[in-house]
């Protein structure tokens, strides 16, 4: 193997420092250090041998290996090449080996794995297979240990077998996983029987239907179970169908012809297609020289005419998109943004600009069939790439392939496509709304998405790729996200069941449904849609009491502005998901109460599709209301106002308002808020009463409590997603759905800290994913074998503390605590209290380092203190500097910064405390397929560089 040169230097170096071992291996493998760089002739081996070869390799490799170093691999070990189709065939080896893309870096670079037995995969920010391994690792260690329980529990009776092929039915619902706790009620819910408790006990007779993985070793409540895919019978006897070439170039998807193609066999001799249609019945008659020209053009636009490859989706999960049109939500017509997107497009229409231009020789078509690629000449001396799609007298009605629109055209203005510009793959693509589905051609979601959507650039959230990926899109352009699918089904409330409430008038009956830290109040006032709504949802109760519930109903795709169904005080309610945290939890709002929860994914429902546009045409019954015309300028509301506000008019069965102004800007009214027995004297309102000078004083000590001595809890919470409340509390409510998980009471655990994680010894390797880069000289890696079982344990603090009471505890600095950032829970560490009231804090499993509201700050709990912090401070190995300029700073935070490496550990200074231990190592960028960059080696040519321009 040759090595480029500015490899050369650092060879001998490297391989003196590297210790043999498993993880050394696969990092080093693109390193041979055989002189001779002949290899084997290829051996014409069946495809049997070499699957069994390469799972002999992945059983070595349990951890994956990239697959460009697999080769590379099987030559060391089998001395000899690995045959080029092979690799082609390695995503259908699934019982081998399963392949997956790396989407974190934005590369293309392929993961390989060893077959898990068809498990569903697991998503994940940073890696799709992380889980899997995860899975995989502790299910076999625990299974070896355990051997001989577990051989007795696969011996199962009949009534066994058909509990488990129910279980089987809704873990694969789930296929980022399901938490066991939720599964006894999931069970009984679907299937109207009792779950047999004895499986959570044991959760090991259940490893022949799928794969358990323990987050906290052993504890099966922290559990999550992945279903086993099983193909059937026929999948397995099914044959790869043979796929015929199309004769005449294939249209792209997105044109769609409107008028029948009619092929003459009379004029064969010629090799010639005479296109007829029922717009245009007559014969065309050409002349010997012209059926010459109009042969030769056929044979190169058609026979032979070169079609680009298919448009590959953006790697990365949020890429910007010009929005062309859209006739339905489930085909809306996208360009993607970007260098290779966009920015390609441009300098090929400006080469066909000058080469269509500046090219004397070239003349217009003489012929034109449908499906044909042509250059068109467009407004502004613009070329342009189209697709013929109907041929008429004197026009031709063509798509224009890169930008997504039809035109009619004369036939004068299409001319041949030129070789070099078919090589870019057609711009124009399609996309599917999530949300919409079933909307999909309502005239009211259109005419809203064209005057919310159509001609701008958006930011796009792909939530499943496919042919047409299914996507979220956000406008970008004002102060908050703006989610477009959230407001096309808005466009489809009924109109003549919107409250709107008017300016000095009096409301009876009024029903306060929540009052959040801030202040804001939501009300019920009674309505057409108000009574609606509540027939509404006695059918849901019906529905889902009096019959079976399949897996249909059971939510697996979670996203913002998802409207669904959850249990509120016993009952099923509606909820719009708000935020969704990982894979198992999200944040939703309950539409006709204004209260926000976090909530386990299984513990929400679909709407019932007979039920569906009914319950989408009701607005939400939720009214935001605030006081008005208080006497003084409260300023931040005190713990003991919300609370008194809170007792107050929470459990008051008849409340009356009065209007005073309707803000339609912010959804706000301002109101006037009476007891049933104060009404309508103004001087004993509720905005009267509570300018009492003593619930502003603020304490320290008090926090808010939902439980008082009313038999009735409400949840406190912030009633709005967008407002970051301060004194934000929720109580255990188990109507909600959530998860139950041990609720610890909150104390003082400061000095007990969970053991460092164990790094490499000098001269191993270690996988990393790089949280935050400075500068050469300071950044952050986390491991990357332990991110999956991060992502859980943020998913349990989200869970935990938005459904326990916020306790005003004393900060203190160097003191460990989780605080509340963007909606997520991070363990930190304070760094100093600002006389602002905001704390300091670094998070000690990111590395960065933020300012937070001290309201926001609380005890981390014992359960938490568990998995060793993951972030890891680091500098760069092989390379020095005092000083590191602006500019090598950005180089190294462009190669480096939110992407996968290895490092090569050269040595670990320790501390006493985890977040003080410093380590430096080398940097490896292995998604290469034919070498591997050194990050240092990458440094030094650029300030070489940079030294000889200076």
């Amino acid at each position: 193997m040759t090595f480029p040169p500015r490899f050369q230097k650092e060879l001998q170096v490297h391989l003196a420092k590297n210790t043999p071992g498993e993880h050394s291996v696969v990092w080093s493998d693109g390193i041979d250090t055989r002189k001779s760089n002949s290899s084997p002739p290829q051996s014409n081996y069946s495809n049997e041998l070499i699957q069994s070869r390469l799972k002999e390799i992945l059983d070595k490799y349990t951890n994956g290996i990239w697959l460009s170093k697999l080769p590379q691999l099987y030559r060391k070990m089998f001395n000899e090449d690995l045959q080029q189709d092979a690799l082609k065939q390695l995503e259908h080896w699934t019982h081998i080996c399963t392949v997956e893309k790396s989407a974190s870096s934005g590369l293309a670079e392929l993961l390989l794995y060893p077959a898990r037995s068809g498990q569903q995969q697991k998503k994940s920010s940073f890696h799709p297979k992380l889980a899997d391994k995860k899975q995989d690792l502790s299910f076999s260690k625990k299974s070896a240990t355990q051997g001989g329980k577990l051989a007795a529990s696969k011996s199962l009776v009949p009534k066994d077998f058909e509990v488990k092929q129910k279980i089987t039915k809704l873990l694969q619902k789930y296929s980022s996983g399901l938490w066991a706790n939720a599964l006894p009620k999931l069970f009984e819910e679907t299937y109207k029987m009792q779950f047999p408790q004895n499986i959570l006990d044991d959760l090991d007779c259940l490893s022949d239907i799928c794969t358990v993985d323990y987050a906290v070793s052993g504890d099966c409540k922290k559990a999550i179970l992945y279903a086993k895919m099983v193909k059937t019978t026929n999948e397995q006897n099914d044959k790869p169908k043979e796929t015929l070439s199309p004769l005449l170039v294939t249209p792209t998807a997105l044109v769609k012809p409107e008028l029948k193609e009619i092929i003459s066999e009379e004029q064969g001799d010629l090799g010639l297609r005479s296109h007829k249609t029922i717009n245009d019945p007559e014969r065309l008659a050409l002349t010997e020289n012209e059926v010459t020209v109009v042969t030769s053009e056929f044979k190169e636009s058609c026979s032979v005419q070169s079609v680009p490859s298919p448009l590959s989706i953006p790697a990365e999960q949020f890429p910007s998109v010009l929005v062309v049109e859209l006739h339905n939500t489930a085909e809306a017509v996208i360009r993607y943004i970007g260098p290779e997107y966009s920015g390609a497009l441009e300098e090929m229409e400006d080469a066909m600009k000058e080469y269509y231009t500046y090219t004397g020789e070239l003349k217009p078509l003489s012929s034109q069939s449908i499906g044909q690629l042509v250059a068109v000449s467009a407004e502004e001396d613009s070329w342009l790439r189209a697709q013929i799609v109907s041929v008429d007298a004197a026009k031709v009605k063509v798509f224009f392939v890169d930008h997504g629109f039809n035109e009619v055209v004369d036939k004068s203005k299409l001319y041949k496509l030129d070789a070099r510009f078919s090589t870019l793959s057609f711009q124009a693509a399609k996309c599917k709304l999530a949300g919409l589905e079933t909307f999909c051609k309502e005239p009211c979601v259109l005419e809203t998405f064209e005057f919310l959507a159509s001609g701008k650039i958006l930011l796009m959230e792909i939530l499943e790729r496919s042919e047409v990926p299914l996507v979220l899109l956000y406008d970008t352009s004002g102060d908050d996200d703006f989610n477009i699918n959230s407001a096309c089904l808005k466009a489809l409330h009924d109109k003549t069941l919107e409250l709107n409430l008017k300016e000095n008038g009096v409301y009876l009956n009024v029903v306060v449904t929540n009052v959040c830290s801030d202040g804001t109040i939501y009300c019920q006032v009674p309505s057409k849609g108000w009574t609606q709504l509540n027939a509404l949802l006695e059918k849901v109760e019906q529905y889902f009491n009096f019959r079976q519930i399949t897996s249909d109903y059971f939510v697996s795709l979670p996203f913002c502005g998802k409207r669904c169904l959850a249990r509120w005080r016993g009952k099923w309610a509606r909820v719009e998901i708000t935020n969704v945290h990982g894979t198992r939890v999200v944040d939703i709002l309950f539409l006709d109460t204004g209260i926000v929860a976090s909530i386990a994914v299984s513990e929400l429902r679909e709407i019932p599709s007979p039920l569906l546009h009914d319950f989408v045409s009701i607005p939400p019954q939720a009214i935001k209301c605030c006081l008005a015309d208080l006497t003084f300028n409260i300023g931040m509301w005190t713990p003991d106002a919300v609370l008194w506000l809170r007792d107050t008019v929470l459990n008051c069965s008849d409340c009356s308002i009065k209007v005073v102004k309707v803000d339609e800007a912010k959804g706000l009214v301002h109101i006037y808020l009476f007891t049933s027995k104060n009404f309508p004297n103004p001087e004993r309102s509720i905005n009267h009463k509570i300018t009492n000078a003593d619930l502003w004083k603020h304490r320290k000590d008090v926090y808010l409590s939902v439980e008082r001595s009313s038999t009735t809890s409400f949840p406190s919470n912030k009633g709005d997603a967008n407002i970051a409340s301060e004194f934000d509390t929720k109580s255990p409510v188990k109507d909600f759905g959530i998860a139950p998980i041990k609720m610890i009471a909150p104390h003082i655990v400061h000095n007990v800290l969970p053991s460092p994680f164990v790094l490499p010894q000098p001269g191993e390797h270690m996988d990393v994913f790089i949280s935050v880069a400075c500068h050469p000289g300071h950044f952050v890696f986390q491991p990357w074998q332990e991110l999956y079982k991060l992502e859980v344990l943020m998913e349990e603090m989200v869970l935990y503390y938005n459904s326990t009471e916020w306790q005003s505890v004393p900060i203190e600095k160097n003191k460990i605590f989780v605080a509340q950032l963007d909606n997520k829970w991070y363990r930190v560490l304070v760094k100093g209290i600002l006389t602002n009231g905001l704390v300091s804090v670094y998070q000690l499993d990111y590395g960065r380092h933020e300012l937070v509201s001290c309201r926001k700050v609380q005890t981390l709990v014992q359960q938490f203190r568990q998995l060793p912090f993951q972030a890891i401070t680091a500098q760069l190995a092989g390379i020095k500097c005092e000083q590191w300029s602006e500019e090598a700073s950005i180089v190294f935070r462009n190669h480096v910064e939110r992407k996968p490496l290895v490092a090569q550990i050269q040595s670990v200074h320790g501390s006493a405390y985890p977040w003080d231990r410093k380590v430096v190592t080398y940097l490896v960028d292995t998604s290469l397929p034919d070498t591997d960059v050194w990050i240092h080696d990458l440094l030094t040519e650029y300030l070489v560089e940079l030294s000889k321009v200076a």
